[in-house]
């Protein structure tokens, strides 16, 4: 059963703001598994991915229904599996969390399901 669908849209060159003006931006968004990938990318993959985990967190809040700040964003992990796909690996939700992070050259637009009572 569903219980919660967050969406949100966020632009990539406002994160690469926030992340030049406050250098420890990334560590408040990016748990440590999620900021040893972000170190391995070049410049423009590491604005985009730190973008959509802070979108994907966004969509989680959403989804929950409390929104960033009764659900920080360190308590919320996303990782990519063998096959490149984004997989909520922590969270505080007691169900299943799906995502998706799509995005272009200057937007990410992610989404998560969250479901009760499933496998």
């Amino acid at each position: 059963m569903i219980f919660g669908i967050g969406v949100d849209i966020t632009d990539i060159a406002r994160i690469k703001a926030a992340q030049a003006k406050n250098t420890h931006f990334k560590a408040r968004v990016l748990t440590a598994a999620e900021l040893a990938v972000y170190a391995n990318l070049a410049p423009k993959r590491q604005a985009e991915y730190l973008t959509g985990r802070f979108s994907v967190k966004e969509s989680f809040g959403k989804a929950l229904g409390t929104g960033i700040g009764r659900v920080g964003f360190l308590d919320i992990e996303v990782l990519d599996d063998e096959l490149g796909k984004p997989v909520v690996t922590k969270n505080p939700f007691a169900g299943r969390a799906l995502v998706s992070i799509s995005h272009t050259d200057t937007m990410v637009m992610s989404e998560v399901i969250l479901e009760r009572g499933t496998d």
